[in-house]
């Protein structure tokens, strides 16, 4: 299921999934949506080049596909996962007079075969959870032309403490971030924030979730696998109804970006340190902090053979290789087994709110995950590392040896099919706890 209720694109055998898309079948929206955002989005992100070459990433039955062709002359190349989606649409091309702005691709929207640059604008209403908003952006990039724009909307947090039920509700089903969060991925992607837009509330109910619910009514409720449909989208529009204003749907208008506003180049490659690295590396730890402690550790840490994993300090760095931010991981254990700690993480204060702190996490922590390694630890505020996937380390029945908000002591599986251990965690000597 996705984060609106709707079955992943490529239904199998299995009755629920065919439960979903039963439920789903000619519904006038498969999320949150309404043609006035189409047209308003499309507004946001102009002036196009004339006749746009745009890539529809996730295009569902392409209600946004036809709109974009016919009303922005756009040839629109629409790439879904369910092929009844794609057959409709190209039917409906076809009998508007379209088919020859509109092609159709039956393949995974990050994985689209096509050459770097192909795309004036890479759409995406209501899709993107199905890889990742991270995961997204990072795979689109590439597929821009220059000049080019990239249309997303996501879903996320709208206050800073979401009830109880709704963040139960999310993250299990989908973890939101927040606005904040999510500008902060796209920086770290390489992009820049050309515009931002909530979607209205009648854009969830209008034509999707008044329509979804007279079809939940109809059901029959003895075919196999409906009664978990069922429950399901019963579940999600009450929780609409009941915390709909801790979370909403968002337009991200987002171009690569070159420089900011200073003129200095934001596009960082991260990568492992190296010996030339290391007194740089403190020199950025005693900028950003205010004592020399984070940069004593990190000395005492890389002398710990048992703590030390080689690979593991990540740097980010400007185009031309100077490092301006930092991340570490080490060794530490909960309960006697071996898991990670993420400390310190560090930018020069010229380069923060960049996206070169998030750059240098992000790539230490696929560093890890490439390595075999599974549970990582971080104290830090509670309201920047959720958006790299750490939650609340008493989640998980971990403990810090000392006393934390439990909302500061977070934790994250890298491989969530792999157990972790509960307990107390033990850090290495050079941390001093």
């Amino acid at each position: 299921m996705n984060d609106t209720g709707t079955p992943d694109r490529a239904p199998g055998a299995d009755p629920v999934t065919e439960a979903f898309f039963a439920l789903h079948h000619d519904l006038p929206r498969q999320g949150p949506g309404s043609d006035a955002t189409t047209r308003r989005l499309l507004e946001m992100a102009g002036p196009l080049p004339e006749c746009p070459r745009v890539l529809d990433a996730g295009c569902g039955p392409g209600r946004s596909t036809l709109l974009l062709a016919e009303e922005a002359g756009a040839h629109v190349t629409a790439v879904d996962l369910h092929q009844p989606f794609l057959d409709g649409l190209a039917a409906e091309a076809a009998r508007r007079g379209l088919g020859d702005r509109v092609t159709v691709v039956n393949c995974s929207m990050d994985r689209l075969p096509v050459p770097d640059h192909s795309f004036d604008v890479v759409w995406a209403e209501g899709s993107v959870y199905t890889i990742g908003f991270d995961v997204a952006l990072r795979a689109w990039r590439r597929l821009l032309a220059p000049g080019g724009v990239l249309v997303v909307t996501e879903i996320e947090w709208t206050v800073p403490h979401p009830a109880a039920p709704a963040r139960a509700y999310w993250d299990a089903a989908y973890p939101l971030r927040t606005h904040a969060a999510n500008t902060d991925i796209a920086l770290a992607a390489g992009y820049r924030l050309r515009a931002y837009w909530p979607l209205p509330e009648s854009d969830w109910w209008d034509e999707y979730y008044t329509p979804l619910t007279q079809r939940l009514a109809r059901a029959d409720p003895q075919r196999p696998g409906m009664p978990e449909a069922l429950a399901a989208h019963r579940t999600e529009i009450g929780m609409r109804r009941e915390h709909g204003s801790d979370y909403d749907y968002a337009a991200y208008i987002l171009r690569p970006h070159d420089t900011n506003e200073n003129g200095t180049m934001t596009t960082w490659t991260a990568r492992p340190e190296t010996a030339d690295d290391i007194p740089v590396v403190r020199d950025i730890l005693l900028a950003a902090f205010p004592t020399a402690l984070e940069a004593d550790i990190v000395d005492a840490l890389r002398a710990d053979p048992k703590a030390w994993i080689d690979g593991l300090s990540m740097v980010a760095a400007a185009p031309d290789g100077t490092p301006v931010g930092y991340a570490l991981l080490t060794r530490c254990h909960v309960d006697g087994r071996p898991a990670l700690a993420l400390a310190p993480c560090a930018v020069l204060p010229s380069a923060q709110r960049t996206g070169a702190g998030s750059a240098a996490v992000r790539a230490a922590l696929a560093a890890a995950r490439a390595a075999g390694e599974n549970l990582v630890v971080v104290l830090g505020h509670a309201d920047y590392y959720p958006r790299f996937g750490f939650t609340p380390a008493s989640r998980f029945g971990i403990r810090a040896p000392f006393d934390v908000p439990d909302e500061a002591m977070m934790a994250m599986a890298l491989d969530d099919t792999r157990p972790v251990p509960a307990g107390t965690i033990q850090y290495p000597a050079a941390f001093g706890v």
